[in-house]
């Protein structure tokens, strides 16, 4: 389960690479400056290429001690991609807010153990999705130093599973039913590095479900389980 104490150490450590990396700009030589009036810009637009670990973050049930067979269940997170399009607002020198729909296609496995008769097995049940995310980012950065800057970042995400399967009917064989809609909050930093015709960002970022995509269902896949929530690693570059 994703631990507070977790959040602290995803925190502590982008802070720490924005303030080296801060530190390292500001003691650069002045230099001629790539497009001097990008900034200045109300509004502009651009493109985003990404690579996505999806990953649960699985509660399971009380009494899942107490379960016949089965003895674990684990998720085994699966590389993905991302194609979105960058809408950025200038607030202020120091201030964007940022709208980058995208469509992600991500995979995720659960493992269940079952222990039958001293015979140990594992079935594994994939979960493929293609979603369309609509986040929204509140971006806070560095002043710039010559071609370049830093920043962090963090807003909400709204998600649509364009392949969920929480309606499907199949009786040939048994799959996890998730939910279609999802929501919850990410966080990030990356650099600016102006070029001579475009500006070219490198980000991390990591995203964290709040609801339970979990339906319910009379499987054992289902029943063992208290909540799935979605854990999103993402790298990402864009073009703007």
């Amino acid at each position: 389960m994703f631990h507070p104490d977790g959040m602290k150490k995803v925190f502590f450590i982008l802070f720490v690479l924005w303030s080296c990396a801060a530190t390292t700009a500001f003691g650069q030589r002045k230099k001629v400056q790539n497009l001097p009036n990008y900034d200045r810009q109300r509004l502009h637009f651009g493109f985003l290429l990404g690579i996505n670990k999806t990953d649960f973050v699985i509660k399971r049930i009380p009494d899942f001690n107490k379960l016949d067979s089965l003895q674990t269940v684990e998720s085994a997170p699966q590389t993905g991609f991302n194609l979105g399009i960058i809408g950025n607002l200038r607030l202020g020198e120091n201030f964007d807010l940022r709208f980058v729909p995208d469509l992600a296609f991500s995979q995720r496995n659960l493992e269940y153990t079952f222990n039958t008769g001293g015979i140990t097995t594992t079935v594994v049940k994939k979960v493929e999705s293609t979603f369309l995310e609509f986040p929204l980012d509140l971006k806070f950065k560095s002043n710039r130093v010559n071609n370049y800057r830093v920043y962090v970042l963090a807003g909400f995400k709204y998600t649509i599973d364009m392949v969920s399967q929480a309606k499907v009917q199949n009786q040939d064989k048994d799959f996890v039913k998730l939910k279609r809609n999802d929501y919850g909050y990410q966080i990030g930093m990356g650099f600016d590095f102006y070029l001579e015709r475009f500006k070219f960002s490198p980000e991390i970022k990591m995203y964290h479900g709040l609801g339970n995509l979990l339906v319910d269902d009379p499987k054992i896949y289902s029943t063992s389980l208290e909540s799935l929530k979605s854990k999103v690693f993402l790298i990402s570059f864009t073009f703007e």
